[in-house]
Order: C-alpha cells, then sequence, then structure tokens
C-alpha cells in the first residue's frame, strides 16, 4: 500500500500546532473543572476561596469562573 505524502508548509506546520494547542488546553480545562466538582461541601468551598485569595485576580479568573458557573 502506497501513502502519498504532501509537504509541509509552514502555514500547515503551524494550523497543526495550534490544533494539538487547543485540544491540550480542552483537556486541562476538563481536568480542572472535574478536580473543581470534588469540592461539595461549603467548608471546602470556604477552603478554596482562601486559597485563591492569595493570589491576584488574573491568576485565579479561569477557577473562579468556573466555581460560579457550577454555583449558577
Amino acid at each position: 500500500m502506497s501513502t502519498i505524502t504532501r509537504p509541509r508548509t509552514p502555514l500547515l506546520t503551524a494550523l497543526r500546532g495550534q490544533l494539538e494547542h487547543s485540544r491540550d488546553a480542552r483537556s486541562t480545562r476538563k481536568a480542572l473543572q472535574r478536580e473543581l466538582a470534588t469540592f461539595t461541601s461549603q467548608s471546602d468551598l470556604d477552603d478554596l476561596y482562601a486559597i485563591l485569595d492569595r493570589h491576584t485576580e488574573e491568576e485565579t479568573a479561569h477557577i473562579r469562573r468556573i466555581l460560579a458557573r457550577r454555583a449558577a
């Protein structure tokens, strides 16, 4: 069986890299959502928010958005 290979252009290489990065980022977000879902009691959430308060809004914005969506 013979396969035809196409030359890799810089654009195609960049697009493949972006796709791989998007897949990795999605996987990371899903893992974070699963982990945050384990914080179920008010005590757990209070502890988590205390930890988040020690960091900048920029550093914690993504986690806070996930928690806010979950609370809604």
